[in-house]
């Protein structure tokens, strides 16, 4: 196996484009790949660049009539049809639209394939995570679902227990419909609470996968709006780890949507650009800890303050699956600020420093709970909810 991480890249993901006025804007995958070449890090990894993912593939997780609704508003975005989630506000179509949305897909299905095949311990793909795409309709922003494609390539090559760990701002409604009826696969997300936040109808604690051999393997811990660095990595430390450790999955996959983030102008979590890091560093452990091998794909996902935050969370993610990771006061190079203002006409220069200026602590699980506390509620409600379901102590 090669000591060095895979970093999955193809310009022409930025080709996936819903317009100048839509909140995902390119430019973030852009900003993101200058800012990790900035720091060398495109020295410390392998770039590489895996094919589109064809129908075959495609057809793992998604509908053969979906596949063809999605090639047909490719063609002709004039021509989408509603009926499957294209054309709308969230996902107008638009031209090269199935060739955009496969290119990144291949590029998490490829990632999983090498890390399978040993080539590889650790993987990213930032321009990925688009977790909110069912089998027969695009939503969220999500045309095709790479999170789960890759996860279905995974088990078609063998793998018996996929982990999914989530930590986006919104449910990843997308994987867990996917798997919903799969025990091979354990979805775990860590979302802003439903009752407040896109998808709306789904990531309640008591979504907790089939009845039958697959109940137990759906977890959605929902947070209230609000919450901060100090809860939201107690959240993720009083369930994640204890999980893991029982699933011993044979592949972790996770995503990083940068959305969490107090400045992300579509949702109301208060978490820091440091909190986030700190949660890349905990899931690469939990790899080592309790992968064989260490293998782990992890994905980007949303993030809409596309200059201030999302480059420096993902560079993050990147420095630290290449086992080197940026230190968070280092000064940004003045190329990528210049690159920054390039790309945005002027309209800025980009942050100075590769921190909030926060030190992110959290109370353990193990350090008691606090009934008046929402986000401990929070967390009994899941635990006394999937625990139990899998043999252990809520």
């Amino acid at each position: 196996m090669s000591g060095r991480a895979l970093l999955m890249w193809d310009d022409a993901v930025t080709a996936y484009n819903f317009g100048e006025q839509h909140p995902m804007d390119p430019v973030r995958l852009a900003l993101t790949m200058g800012l990790v070449r900035a720091y060398g890090l495109d020295g410390a990894v392998d770039v590489v660049a895996a094919p589109a993912a064809g129908d075959s593939t495609l057809h793992l997780v998604h509908r053969e009539d979906y596949v063809a609704a999605v090639r047909a508003a490719s063609e002709n975005p004039r021509a989408a049809d509603p009926a499957y989630g294209l054309g709308t506000e969230d996902d107008p179509a638009f031209k090269g639209m199935h060739e955009a949305a496969a290119l990144i897909a291949g590029q998490s299905v490829g990632a999983a394939e090498a890390l399978w095949r040993g080539d590889a311990a650790h993987a990213v793909n930032f321009a990925g995570g688009l977790h909110h795409a069912m089998p027969g309709a695009a939503a969220g922003f999500c045309v095709y679902n790479d999170a789960s494609l890759a996860i279905a390539r995974l088990l078609e090559m063998g793998v018996e227990r996929v982990a999914y760990v989530d930590v986006d701002v919104h449910h990843g409604d997308g994987v867990q419909t996917a798997f919903w009826e799969d025990p091979r696969v354990l979805t775990i997300s860590v979302h802003e609470h439903p009752r407040f936040l896109f998808p709306f109808s789904s990531g309640w604690p008591e979504e907790t996968g089939a009845d039958g051999a697959a109940e137990g393997s759906a977890v959605n811990v929902a947070l209230p709006a609000g919450t901060g660095d100090e809860g939201w990595l107690r959240a993720f430390h009083a369930v994640v780890p204890e999980l893991l450790a029982d699933f011993q999955p044979q592949v972790l996959v996770t995503q990083h949507g940068a959305d969490t983030h107090f400045e992300d102008p579509l949702a109301h979590l208060a978490v820091s650009l440091d909190a986030q890091r700190a949660v890349q560093a905990a899931c690469h452990d939990l790899a080592h800890a309790y992968v064989e091998g260490g293998k782990w794909l992890a994905l980007g996902g949303g993030g809409y303050a596309v200059v201030d935050v999302v480059p420096r969370s993902w560079t993050h993610l990147v420095g630290i699956a290449a086992h080197r990771p940026v230190e968070p006061e280092s000064v940004i190079p003045e190329a990528w600020r210049d690159e920054v203002y390039a790309r945005t006409r002027g309209e800025g220069r980009g942050p100075g420093r590769m921190t909030d200026g926060r030190t992110p602590r959290w109370r353990g699980w193990e350090e008691g709970y606090d009934p008046g506390d929402r986000v401990d509620q929070a967390v009994l409600g899941v635990r006394r909810a999937v625990f139990p379901l899998r043999g252990l102590l809520a």
